[in-house]
């Protein structure tokens, strides 16, 4: 049975592994991991924090998707909006979700990225859920 998400694979196209490692490891402050050496040599770049693990693979031919993304959750979602529209990303926020705040961004390449905070009154799957003053 299904007991976790490992990583998410993003594609990219060639030779913007520089420009990857600015966005995910400088701007998103992700560490940058080693690929196994059989992998290395196809390109792209892996990253993590905690168990968020961003896999960015090199596609010849590239093409963004219009909306498939990953979605991390994050904690003070305000705070990383200003840290990458510091860094030129526009962020746009959506009201959409119950229980989150979140925005959508994109990486330096295209790719859709979704950032949600649960609200106070949320807590993550699996997480204890607040106790109900009311009783």
């Amino acid at each position: 049975m299904i007991a976790a998400v490992d990583h998410v694979r993003l594609g990219a196209p060639p030779g913007s592994e520089d420009a990857l490692r600015a966005y995910d490891g400088d701007v998103l402050g992700l560490t940058e991991v080693p690929k196994p050496p059989a992998l290395a040599a196809r390109g792209g770049c892996w990253f993590e924090a905690g168990p968020v693990a961003p896999h960015l693979g090199v596609e010849p031919g590239f093409r963004p998707s219009a909306t498939a993304h990953p979605g991390p959750r994050v904690r003070d979602i305000d705070a990383l909006a200003r840290r990458l529209e510091a860094h030129g990303a526009a962020v746009t926020w959506d009201d959409g979700l119950p229980g989150h705040r979140r925005f959508f961004a994109h990486d330096p390449v295209g790719n859709r990225l979704e950032f949600l905070e649960p609200t106070p009154n949320r807590t993550a799957p699996g997480e204890p859920q607040p106790a109900d003053p009311d009783g």
